[in-house]
């Protein structure tokens, strides 16, 4: 299996959505895959940007047989880069359980309640990694606390195989 691609590309814009985007070629998809076409797009990468800055992220169809990775405006700040401009993109297949480092204060929640963890475990991926991704945002670890145990309270009030993210972040 290929462990990386790299390649050039420009920053695009997707008007329809108001998202900045990499174009994934389709080629550069089926050999990250083990040259097999089905389930191309069902990838998580590393993704790296000019050797500069990188994150987790996965692969949305584009149609054509390509693909697109969103690239934020604060990344683009990052870079010192606009719409159209060219960069050098470093794909590596990501690995990771969860596709984001997994919060400590999630984790020792676990340790206290194996029920709250045997759902969260039941959830599909999809929402595991929102979930995390969400926890970890804020810098301060109180808001980190905060925010795990809201979302893992709101877990357990919710009918198992019936989550919904907005039931998870207490919006139903």
């Amino acid at each position: 299996m290929t462990m990386h691609s790299e390649f050039k590309t420009t920053i695009e814009y997707l008007d329809k959505l108001k998202l900045h985007i990499l174009l994934i070629p389709g080629e550069v998809l089926t050999q990250s895959n083990d040259n097999l076409e089905k389930g191309k797009f069902n990838q998580r990468f590393v993704i790296q940007l000019d050797g500069k800055v990188e994150w987790q992220g996965g692969v949305v169809a584009l149609g054509e047989g390509n693909g697109y990775i969103t690239v934020s405006s604060a990344r683009m700040k990052q870079l010192d880069v606009e719409r159209y401009d060219e960069v050098h993109v470093k794909l590596t297949k990501d690995k990771s359980e969860f596709g984001h480092e997994f919060p400590q204060t999630l984790a020792e929640i676990f340790r206290q309640d194996i029920a709250i963890e045997k759902r969260f475990k039941d959830l599909a991926p999809g929402k595991q990694r929102t979930i995390i991704y969400y926890i970890n945002q804020p810098k301060s670890l109180e808001k980190q606390i905060e925010r795990a145990w809201l979302y893992m309270t709101n877990l357990m009030k919710l009918p198992e195989g019936k989550e919904t993210m907005k039931g998870l972040f207490g919006k139903e």
